[in-house]
């Protein structure tokens, strides 16, 4: 955690509160947080999931990482062990069931995420609903094949790998949609990558849409990014969770923006 991230977090512990619900009074927002921000039953997937972690973090073996995103602040060089990528680059645990809580509220039918690293968070995104069509994009080639070995080991046939830059990627998925359910941005952490590809999902999400943005306090540009991204008319409930926000569209509730003390 480098000075920013620091700040970021003082400030994001001294304005978090709402825990478990409380002085949440809107019911949409308050059942949110109360049962899936909470919620301690564990879904059928998790165990699975959890070994398969347990697999990558014994893995010693190095990979050759080209990265097209925005660069790393834990790595100065471009080999590296898939133990390291799982310690630092995989969605965490408790970031993964909570996502997956949310998509068992939502049933989204059409996911994209961009940024697949291993794959550990595509399991989180595709395992709920087996019926669920799920897009992810990885643009380094070497990432893409430890990933696709991690979707066979788990048996999740509902998703698609795309071996792309988002750029490319991005608007051909979008093209082939009627509508998007849900997006996990979850790579390429700058101001006007982020900014870009909300606004062409936006275009595309259905009424009751989910968005969730990893490391939305990982720099000054993805700060403001997050900020204005909550701002938009046509977000009406977001949550601050501090190492990633929820953006949810639907018209039928009212605007709020909650920091949330979790876990």
């Amino acid at each position: 955690m480098n000075w920013f991230q620091a700040k970021a977090y003082i400030n994001y512990r001294r304005k978090a509160k709402y825990k478990k619900g409380h002085r949440i009074h809107p019911p949409f927002a308050f059942d949110i947080v109360r049962h899936d921000f909470y919620e301690n039953d564990s879904y059928y997937h998790f165990d699975l999931i959890n070994k398969i972690r347990k697999d990558l973090l014994e893995d010693r073996r190095k990979v050759d990482v080209n990265d097209l995103g925005a660069g790393s602040k834990k790595f100065s060089n471009k080999l590296r062990r898939i133990s390291s990528l799982v310690k630092y680059n995989a969605t965490p645990r408790m970031q993964g069931e909570l996502i997956s809580r949310l998509i068992a509220r939502f049933k989204p039918q059409n996911i994209i995420e961009l940024g697949t690293s291993l794959g550990l968070g595509t399991l989180y995104l595709a395992m709920p609903n087996s019926r669920a069509s799920v897009f992810t994009v990885e643009g380094c080639s070497n990432i893409a094949a430890v990933a696709e070995n991690t979707f066979k080991k788990a048996q999740a046939t509902n998703i698609r790998l795309l071996n792309d830059s988002f750029e490319n990627a991005l608007p051909k998925l979008l093209s082939e949609m009627d509508q998007v359910d849900m997006v996990y941005f979850d790579g390429n952490h700058s101001y006007d990558a982020t900014i870009s590809y909300f606004n062409m999902c936006l275009a595309k999400a259905s009424d009751s849409a989910l968005f969730i943005f990893d490391d939305i306090h990982w720099s000054k540009g993805m700060e403001q990014a997050w900020n204005e991204i909550i701002d938009n008319n046509k977000v009406s409930v977001s949550f601050d969770l501090f190492r990633f926000g929820i953006a949810i569209i639907n018209k039928d509730v009212l605007k709020q923006h909650y920091i949330v003390k979790w876990p």
